[in-house]
């Protein structure tokens, strides 16, 4: 191993102690308190920064280093209705989902989970949406988890030459145990720096590449080739199918956000109404600054490394372009942010599939006299199986890559949480009927979608639309959701009260 390669994994090195630090400081300073409510919700004690920030982390996972520039550096800004979509989604998030959820989470009697809070929201004591919730969260949360251990993956076997298989192995039992000692505080808190240092790395490394550009005699690493419609925001140059079809899907993830429940868990652990104004701000503007400079991330590779990376390779600019512009050690504290993206976005996952399993389905369906201290060790039990179930995904030959994993999972949750979030925070006549019939619908329609119409399995596709499944998902949940409340019997004048309640602000 040469210099360079001993400088990077010494940056490596030194951003892992952080994080693995973190958890343990949290997990000391964390022993007195005791509870389920503590462990996966801070005891809603979260400020305005570290909420903000960790929201936006847990949410942009390795994807917007590796994926997004690769998909932008080689077909072009088509591709950037993504980031369009993302923006707006969170931004709508933040004003509108954000601080009735919050309250109304408070309201109904303090839940933790969203799960809980869509059962207690209704005052019902049947466990049927808490089970189908966790089920549902088991499985999308394991192929989400695994998108990112991919990654890890990726990144240590392209720096540093390690087999994919054990930095993948690595990767996961660093993200347990600090998961696994500190709980949501660490997972919150190791989010913020992580969050700071994927914004540092991405305005980074186009400004120096930039700089680099305008030095007289610069040559681009390969010649540089720009296909057709590379700088047309229509991919095809023209509005046709193909075009409208990149459009609406990109808008379609930011539907993503209405139903993302490791996003959804941070706006219930914000402290106050006056930090929740604060992370709504800061939030909107990091993912804004996020998603603009990982699009300018691939605009500049284009002229700096021109043609040099083909299609197989194009998650691979930001890594190529910063180890060629930076020293070694500077290198890898900028590439750290790839496993910063990763690890914040798995650490969340883990967390949120755990407490769904330990609240929502082991307490109320086999120990519903279980105490406090049982439930905190069972939901540390089961962030350990989802990630083992994790790593096999990830280390499977079949393995359909980082940003096809993100975007199965995403959908999932989108299609079935999103509509049923936005009904329980601002319909009256929302029932309890109508909340688990349009998670299940939303849910089956998403997968069936993707398995008949998307083309993304060949042997059962029946017509390939290329659009994107969340969105005929969301809006089958969304339309069975209304229709089963209207016919169900109305809630009782308590439960619809509680809408009115949460439009109000409270401390």
């Amino acid at each position: 191993m040469g210099e360079s390669s001993l400088l990077e994994m010494l940056a490596f090195a030194i951003y892992l102690c952080l994080v693995i630090g973190i958890g343990i400081y949290f997990f000391i300073k964390g022993r007195k308190q005791t509870g389920d409510k503590a462990y996966f919700l801070g005891g809603r004690a979260m400020n305005g920064w570290v909420a903000a920030l960790s929201a936006g982390a847990s949410d942009m996972s390795a994807w917007v280093l590796m994926g997004l520039p690769g998909s932008i550096y080689l077909w072009g800004m088509g591709q950037v209705w993504i980031s369009v979509g993302l923006l707006c989604g969170t931004v709508l998030a933040w004003i509108f989902v954000a601080p009735r959820l919050r309250r109304m989470s408070i309201l109904a009697d303090d839940s933790i989970t969203i799960p809980q809070f869509l059962t207690k929201r209704f005052k019902e004591s049947n466990p049927t949406l808490q089970v189908v919730s966790a089920v549902i969260f088991a499985v999308a949360y394991c192929i989400y988890s695994a998108s990112s251990i991919v990654a890890c993956g990726s990144l240590f076997n392209k720096v540093f030459g390690i087999p994919s298989q054990y930095a993948m192995i690595g990767a996961t039992l660093i993200i347990l145990f600090y998961t696994f000692l500190g709980g949501f505080n660490a997972v919150c808190w190791t989010d913020f720096f992580q969050g700071l240092l994927m914004l540092m790395a991405l305005m980074a490394a186009p400004i120096v590449a930039v700089v680099v550009m305008e030095q007289p005699g610069f040559m681009p690493v390969a010649p540089v080739e720009t296909p057709e419609n590379y700088y047309n925001l229509l991919s095809s140059g023209k509005f046709d199918w193909a075009s409208v079809k990149d459009i609406l899907s990109g808008f379609g993830w930011g539907l993503g956000y209405f139903g993302m429940p490791h996003i959804l868990v941070r706006y219930m652990s914000i402290k106050s109404e006056k930090e929740m104004k604060k992370s709504r701000i800061i939030g909107s503007f990091w993912t804004f600054l996020i998603l603009g400079m990982a699009s300018v991330v691939a605009l500049v590779a284009h002229q700096y490394l021109g043609a040099s990376l083909p299609a197989d390779d194009r998650s691979l600019v930001f890594i190529t372009m910063v180890r060629a512009l930076f020293p070694s050690f500077l290198a890898g504290i900028l590439l750290s942010a790839i496993l910063a993206a990763s690890m914040s976005t798995a650490d969340s996952q883990l967390l949120a599939s755990s407490s769904a399993f330990s609240s929502d389905l082991y307490k109320p369906v086999f120990r519903k006299n279980a105490s406090d201290t049982e439930m905190l060790w069972v939901g540390r039990g089961v962030v350990a199986i989802i990630a083992i179930i994790a790593l096999f995904i990830a280390m499977s030959p079949k393995c359909a890559g980082i940003m096809a994993l993100v975007e199965c999972a995403w959908a999932a949750f989108g299609a079935a949480f999103g509509p049923t979030i936005i009904l329980a925070l601002f319909w009256k006549r929302f029932t309890f009927k109508g909340a688990v019939a349009g998670v299940v619908s939303g849910f089956l329609m998403d997968a069936f979608w993707y398995m008949c119409f998307s083309g993304s399995v060949e042997s059962l596709t029946i017509f390939n639309t290329g659009l994107y499944e969340i969105i005929p998902g969301f809006i089958v949940s969304l339309i069975v959701a209304v229709v089963v409340s209207l016919i169900d019997k109305a809630p009782s004048d308590d439960v619809a009260e509680i809408v009115d309640k949460a439009a109000k602000p409270i401390e």
